[in-house]
């Protein structure tokens, strides 16, 4: 059948590459730029017919698709292990371009300017990871620092290490942000008593802990939203 003829016989303004030459990489469906990061598709299907069927195993969500490991990828009749790096190297890349959007230190007054800071760090993370954001009296944003990863279900947080990175920055308050990979934005017994433990030793050594934010693919929890700080 026609569909499957290989990408060379197409015409060549319906050709992924050519297509982009001649109208630029936002002309470009998401199937069809993932079928420049293969290249080649198999006998039966193109390259484009691959990538329209690796997009609808995860409903056309690019967020899914960037969660895939490795082994998933290579499940595709079609895809190897060189076009499944491919495909995982550029969706990292392009997760690491938002994470870097913010060239100038931003302002943070609101759980919301943190979540955008930090979420596209850890939001889709298969395991737990434990952040802190750090911030000048005036709330400017000096950095953002990972103190801890784990499993799937938990990371272990030392608080001195944690207080140790706020002292080097010369913060004068700090945004704690974990992820839970489950997608439950509820916080555990155990995310309350670190949080409470916290905020008391900044209060000892005069470095607001101004929230803590529990994070997944769902959105995010303010402790100072919901009145735990």
């Amino acid at each position: 059948m026609e569909k499957n003829l290989s990408i060379k016989t197409w015409s060549e303004q319906d050709r992924p590459r050519e297509k982009m030459i001649a109208s630029g990489r936002q002309s470009l469906t998401d199937a069809e730029l993932v079928a420049i990061l293969i290249g080649s598709g198999s006998r039966q299907e193109s390259a484009v017919e691959l990538s329209r069927r690796i997009l609808k195993s995860v409903n056309t969500d690019l967020n899914e698709l960037g969660r895939m490991s490795l082994t998933d990828l290579m499940s595709f009749k079609g895809i190897g292990e060189a076009k499944a790096i491919s495909i995982a190297a550029a969706l990292e890349l392009g997760r690491r371009r938002q994470a870097s959007d913010y060239r100038e230190k931003p302002k943070i007054m609101s759980s919301e300017e943190a979540y955008r800071v930090i979420a596209p760090l850890i939001d889709d993370l298969e395991i737990e990871q434990f952040w802190i954001i750090m911030l000048n009296r005036a709330n400017y944003m000096i950095s953002k620092k990972r103190i801890s990863e784990g499993g799937v279900s938990g990371t272990v947080v030392d608080s001195k290490i944690i207080f140790k990175a706020a002292l080097d920055a010369m913060a004068s308050q700090i945004i704690c942000v974990h992820n839970h990979p489950s997608g439950n934005l509820n916080p555990s017994t155990a995310d309350r008593e670190l949080t409470d433990k916290l905020v008391a030793a900044g209060k000892v050594m005069d470095i607001n802990v101004m929230d803590h934010l529990i994070i997944s693919q769902r959105g995010y929890t303010s402790f100072r939203d919901e009145g735990w700080i």
